[in-house]
């Protein structure tokens, strides 16, 4: 009786995906699901003030549905929670003071690629408004068994072509040279004249894994032209670049449940754009042209023409995005507010997770204070991840050094019986 109990419950090792979704979601047992349901499903009740016995009902609720179907369903103030806490707790994101301002949008009714690119086409009106951007997240279904996910393929709504030419060289964004091959052979024709600053259709795939386009509306997507005060001769390089980073090609886990289609914005810092966009050899590789705007060039004996031309053309960044009226803030006030940030949650006796490579900015970068911070990815779930061999496998519920339950003491007991069983 015991290893046909086992063998239930491993046989229950994981929502399947289609194709490539299926290879991108973690593999969680149904204890990894009861682990992590049951600790979230803690932390929502202590936030909102829930009694004791709401929580046990509530988990008596959930866990019967885990144990029964392998899922569970949240409530939309459970899964606004969980979307929070998941940008609350990613070590890479350096924005995180306004955390609990995220605007959740619950779309888990909308499930076909037609409808989520309908849908996302609202949330980039809502999130970009008159400029001042909106910290937005819409969910779409999670992934469960016998009902197939659609989500979104593409890394970004919102991104640039790149042409790679019969003598080696690129127009527009490095980056997206086989993204662009791959568009096109699905049928994308692209403008007559290819420019570098092309706006790719979003790829999607639907429930039976199949690859669909959708070619964003005119004037939907909101860009800003790069000018600089002093300088015009930067002007003529015609550069700009969209207001609004939506990334669309991470998973959202909230309580052993996974979200494959959870798209989310915020708002650029300079840098981004301008001292990794536009001049990282990978992507635009435009600093030497940059430089000669400013009437310098790579090839004079001054060490330091690079940082004088990243350091104007984030000034140009920055005074473009303020003169168009659309949110950007600059490295200086984006990493003292995350100073702001892990003040705050020390004072709420709750540990920061934070990858020091990623949230340290690329210019100006032992200026700031975060370049002096010792800091620890926590891998804490909720959380957003990309891909299970990459930076999905190691997530988990974080505990500190507190003693263990005697919930996680039998989950853990029961692991080992399970591997024990397995072999």
């Amino acid at each position: 009786m015991q290893r046909r109990w086992q063998r239930q419950l491993m046989g229950r090792d994981q929502i399947r995906g289609v194709g490539a979704l299926g290879n991108r979601l973690r593999r969680l047992t149904c204890f990894d699901r009861l682990d992590e349901a049951h600790a979230f499903l803690e932390l929502f009740a202590q936030a909102s003030n829930q009694s004791r016995a709401a929580f046990r009902r509530r988990w008596a609720q959930a866990s019967g549905h885990i144990l029964r179907f392998g899922w569970y369903e949240h409530t939309g103030e459970e899964l606004a929670f969980g979307a929070k806490l998941a940008w609350r707790n990613h070590a890479r994101c350096l924005g995180r003071l306004y955390w609990d301002n995220l605007i959740v949008r619950d779309r888990r009714n909308v499930s076909t690629p037609e409808g989520i690119f309908a849908d996302l086409c609202d949330h980039l009106a809502l999130a970009q408004g008159d400029g001042r951007v909106r910290s937005v997240i819409s969910i779409y279904p999670s992934a469960r068994d016998n009902e197939p996910s659609s989500y979104v393929e593409s890394p970004q709504v919102i991104q640039y072509a790149g042409y790679l030419g019969s003598d080696g060289q690129v127009t527009g964004d490095r980056r997206s040279v086989e993204f662009t091959r791959v568009v096109k052979a699905l049928g994308w024709h692209g403008p007559h004249d290819p420019g570098p600053f092309d706006i790719l259709p979003v790829l999607m795939r639907d429930g039976a894994g199949h690859r669909r386009l959708f070619n964003l509306p005119d004037g939907l997507v909101r860009e800003v032209a790069i000018r600089h005060p002093e300088f015009p001769d930067l002007n003529d390089l015609g550069l700009r670049w969209y207001a609004i980073p939506l990334i669309s090609d991470m998973i959202l886990s909230i309580g052993g449940i996974e979200y494959p289609c959870a798209p989310f914005n915020g708002f650029y810092m300079c840098t981004e754009i301008a001292s990794r966009n536009l001049a990282d050899r990978t992507r635009y590789n435009l600093l030497p042209d940059v430089a000669r705007c400013f009437g310098q060039s790579s090839y004079v004996s001054d060490v330091f023409w690079r940082d004088k031309a990243l350091t104007e053309l984030n000034r140009a960044m920055l005074e473009s995005f303020e003169a168009a009226g659309v949110t950007m803030l600059d490295h200086h006030t984006a990493t003292d507010q995350f100073m702001q940030f892990l003040s705050r949650e020390g004072s709420a006796g709750r540990p920061v997770s934070a990858d020091w490579a990623w949230i340290v900015p690329p210019q100006a970068s032992a200026s700031c204070e975060v370049f002096h911070l010792e800091t620890t990815d926590l891998r804490t779930v909720p959380n957003f991840y990309r891909n299970r061999s990459t930076d999905g496998s190691d997530l988990r519920p974080f505990r500190g050094h507190q003693p263990r339950s005697s919930l996680r003491r039998f989950f853990e007991r029961a692991r080992r019986q399970m591997s024990h069983a397995g072999r």
